[in-house]
């Protein structure tokens, strides 16, 4: 079952789903590949690791990959350490091969004696449950009887699960002499199922180095949720987890709730759009409850939870007693203007909130009003608001900029795709004219016209880029992404 230490092909190409490039496969070989086919000059130490074992194991080269790390090779001779290695598949200024669970096969092998380069980004590829099982060794390498460090033999790609999984437990048998140094890794949409959720859980168990791990967008369900659950049981160095848009169920985000009451690491976790049933909003009662007994979270994403005025109740009776939630996002709910009667109330005395996040709710003028009216004369700690796409309309806007004249410490609002009047725009020009308002933090920008003050759309506000990366210029402007340069958990998007 175990060859003598070293690795053997993979037997044959799992069954993957189309990759959708934006150039056939023979354009974007001659991209990367030299002209007539020939060998590419080999020059950096990472790039010959990978030529070589590409070569030795039979494995098409991936030349998106031998380019990335041609520019982690340069950085390495400039004497920098620390680097992040990003292999991001929805690039739009290069053509794009995209990386599959046999490429991940090779590109673990080379990264995991690597001392530079401790941050990996693989988001929007295509390594599936087969470099979900390759992503999971990185993060839990194990010893041979000898003593030498070497990972054991790899499934057959085309194998059942219960191969896979016979093989990983056998991990557990070895003791850890040296974990490789990843602090960041990021699988966001890598068509990565329950059992590749599983595998990177399990591996999480005894792994001390990873503080960020984004699983964004990868269907790892109930099942796989559960998982990354218990892990967070054992777990004692991850700092940030990003489950979103993975299709949790009730019984994993339950199961989040009850484990956080107890976890004092975790310090950002986020569980957009779980796949929830029923009106009963369960799942945000529970997590409320956590809120009550965590006194160690800082950043909570609750987008897409069905949260209502009963929900947003119990979010804030937690708040009465949490003190170190900064970051709270419940956009993309259903809260209307009598929940922000709790909220207002609520944020008079609450002291370490800093980023509220509203977006795509329905609080309308009065719910505008109720936190304008709090804003103006008692909180001065909530430093960003967002209340775009609210249905509020000149009257709450006006009111919201008025509060900003009062209020010191609210630096950042963003109102975009409400109901802009001729006395909103004048409110608001006026603001970013007396300098209140910075450009970079708002997400509108005012213009005259024939005499008349109108506002237009700017690229800023709380996560611009959570899931897509610009086509230029920084892929992580502060402005674009206020929220996190604000209440910084984790160094990357």
């Amino acid at each position: 079952m175990w060859d003598g230490g070293s690795e053997a092909a993979p037997a044959g190409p799992p069954p993957l789903p189309p990759a959708p490039a934006p150039a056939p496969a023979a354009t974007r070989a001659r991209s990367w590949a030299p002209a007539g086919g020939s060998a590419p000059e080999i020059i950096g130490h990472l790039q010959e690791n990978y030529y070589n074992l590409c070569v030795e194991k039979s494995q098409k080269i991936n030349y998106f990959i031998l380019h990335k790390l041609q520019e982690v090779d340069k950085e390495i001779e400039k004497g920098l350490e620390g680097l992040t290695l990003n292999i991001a598949g929805n690039s739009c200024l290069m053509p794009v091969e995209r990386v599959t669970g046999e490429d991940f096969w090779i590109l673990s092998r080379i990264l995991k004696k690597n001392l530079y380069i401790n941050g990996l980004d693989v988001r929007y590829n295509l390594i599936s449950d087969v470099g979900a099982y390759y992503a999971a060794r990185l993060l839990q390498l194990c010893l041979n009887e000898n003593g030498h460090l070497h990972p054991p033999h790899p499934p057959p790609l085309n194998g059942s699960f219960f191969c896979w999984t016979f093989r990983f437990s056998m991990l557990q048998r070895f003791s850890l002499e040296k974990q490789h140094k990843l602090i960041y890794l990021n699988l966001m949409f890598n068509d990565i199922g329950p059992e590749g959720g599983e595998l990177i859980a399990k591996a999480l168990h005894k792994n001390t180095t990873l503080k960020y791990l984004r699983m964004t967008g990868n269907k790892i369900e109930n099942k796989g949720g559960m998982f990354f659950a218990a892990m967070l049981q054992i777990n004692s160095s991850l700092e940030k987890l990003d489950l979103g848009d993975c299709d949790l169920g009730m019984q994993s985000v339950i199961a989040f709730a009850t484990v956080l009451t107890q976890n004092q690491t975790i310090k950002g976790i986020n569980l957009n759009r779980p796949i929830l049933y029923g009106e009963q909003e369960e799942s945000t009662v529970h997590l409320g409850h956590m809120l009550k007994e965590n006194h160690c979270l800082v950043e909570l994403h609750m987008c897409k939870h069905n949260i209502k005025n009963c929900g947003i109740k119990q979010l804030c009776d937690a708040l009465y007693l949490n003190g170190s939630l900064r970051y709270l996002d419940v956009s993309c709910n259903k809260i209307t203007r009598d929940g922000m009667v709790y909220l207002a109330d609520v944020l008079k005395t609450n002291t370490t909130l800093e980023v509220l996040d509203l977006s795509f709710n329905r609080i309308e003028n009065a719910g505008a009003k109720y936190l304008s009216e709090t804003l103006a004369s008692h909180n001065r700690s909530l430093k960003a608001l967002s209340v775009v796409s609210n249905n509020i309309e000149g009257e709450g806007l006006v009111a919201l900029s008025q509060s900003m004249k009062i209020n010191p410490t609210l630096s950042n609002v963003y109102i975009w795709g409400n109901k802009f009047d001729e006395a909103t725009c004048v409110a608001y020009s006026e603001l970013m004219q007396m300098g209140r308002l910075k450009p970079d933090n708002t997400d509108v920008e005012a213009f005259v016209v024939d005499g008349h003050v109108y506002l237009a759309e700017v690229s800023n506000g709380l996560k611009k880029h959570y899931y897509w990366r610009p086509t230029y210029g920084a892929a992580c402007r502060h402005s674009a992404n206020a929220g996190f340069t604000l209440v910084p958990v984790g160094g990357h998007l």
